[in-house]
């Protein structure tokens, strides 16, 4: 058969004893590494492997690289990727390498038959095509497995930290790969979904987006668990002044802003644990924001931002659960003989306790008349015994209210 046109004389050159600085001349093929390393940044010229050869023998005899040769260069980008070098280097790499290597093939530059020439190029471009395709197919399996491999560790990391009984030498250890410094103060917040996300990478990208925009890729882990989308950030201590710009309600704010711009999920309730220092004081800060989303359902709240600090009397007042509802029985049960029942009776002292006892403005936020206000309290007065303009009766009738909330009652029966 005869040969294709080019290769007789391809292989004729290959024939030829190879003077110094031929493609066979290793220190030759070192040098173009070196050189190409140095155009793509200081790229590890391991990472070559074969690569010079397979090209320096397609341009001599038109071979083609073989599958185990392939698989080698493949095997290279995911060492490229193990090792941290971005994907574009990677690449460079194999790009300067061919070129450096194009302008130093000793017999292509004495070569006058443009054939020749021809063919030597297909068979260089065909290897550095192939090469260059196989790389990035082995570096991006590596980057998928690797990215599989830190979202395990980052849950596992994750669920031991808001467990708070895991070895603390351990979680040291396995927090300084994340950036998380666990001598400093953190504080975890919950974001719930209004709806069951069907997949929650989206939001979990909107959020590290955000929040490694403004707070830094350090000491931050944004996970999920149990439905919920959890953040781990660092914070100061909260300040006694509780103001609008504290470092709780900012979090969470930063949090419900970006995530309500998505589609899927909203209506989204976030809920922030208090700061507290340690690997403990996450748990801590952790189990704060669960029973602040818990005790805002139960509550029947629609605040968008909850801030666990705001919720503690509830978890004080449910500490001892039976104590309260015996409290709600001899208090506020009696107001169920209202007509309409007892939910507007209760209704209007929630509202005249937190607006400072001010019969006028609770009747501004029940949107009724004042004489509709103060007949409710008169019948609270006639119904319970108690009067809530009395300071020796209100604290009970408060107190009795923030329980019934928290006990949904009436809208539930008491627990037995």
């Amino acid at each position: 058969m005869p040969a294709p046109p080019g290769e007789t004389a391809m292989t004729e050159s290959a024939r030829r004893p190879a003077p110094a600085g031929a493609p066979g001349d290793d220190g030759w093929l070192a040098e173009v590494a070196r050189e190409a390393s140095a155009d793509a940044g200081g790229v590890p010229v391991e990472l070559l492997g074969d690569y010079l050869r397979l090209l320096t023998e397609a341009a001599v005899t038109g071979r083609r690289p073989r599958r185990g040769e392939l698989d080698a260069v493949g095997a290279l980008g995911r060492r490229a990727a193990e090792q941290g070098v971005s994907a574009g280097r990677a690449v460079r790499l194999y790009l300067a390498a061919a070129r450096r290597l194009w302008r130093h093939l000793p017999h292509l530059d004495r070569s006058t038959d443009s054939e020749t020439v021809r063919a030597a190029a297909d068979a260089v471009l065909h290897v550095v095509d192939t090469a260059v395709a196989t790389l990035a197919e082995g570096y991006a399996a590596a980057r998928r497995e690797l990215v599989r491999r830190e979202e395990t560790l980052r849950r596992e990391l994750v669920d031991d930290l808001l467990r708070g009984d895991s070895d603390l030498g351990g979680l040291v250890e396995r927090a300084e790969p994340f950036g998380l410094d666990l001598a400093r103060v953190h504080q975890v917040a919950l974001a719930a979904p209004g709806h069951r996300l069907p997949d929650t990478e989206a939001a979990i990208s909107a959020l590290e987006r955000v929040i490694f925009d403004r707070l830094g890729d350090r000491d931050v882990l944004v996970a999920t668990k149990e439905g919920l989308l959890v953040v781990i950030a660092p914070a100061d201590p909260a300040p006694p002044d509780r103001g609008e710009g504290g470092p709780v309600t900012a979090l969470g704010r930063m949090m419900h802003g970006e995530l309500d711009r998505l589609v899927r999920g909203r209506p989204w309730q976030v809920a922030v644990g208090r700061p507290h220092p340690g690997v403990y004081g996450i748990a801590r800060s952790y189990e704060e924001a669960r029973e602040a989303l818990t005790t805002a359902r139960r509550l029947h709240a629609g605040t968008p931002v909850i801030d666990a600090h705001d919720l503690l009397i509830y978890r004080v007042l449910l500490r001892d659960q039976a104590a309260m509802v015996d409290l709600v029985q001899a208090v506020l049960t009696p107001l169920s003989q209202a007509r309409g029942g007892a939910e507007p009776l209760l209704d209007t002292l929630h509202e005249y306790f937190a607006c400072g006892e001010v019969a006028t403005e609770a009747a501004r936020r029940l949107h009724v008349s004042v004489r509709t206000v103060t007949y409710r309290l008169d019948r609270i007065r006639a119904l319970s015994g108690y009067d809530p303009a009395d300071p020796r009766d209100r604290f009970t009738l408060h107190a009795a209210v923030l329980g019934a909330r928290a006990l949904d009652w009436p809208r539930r029966p008491l627990p037995a």
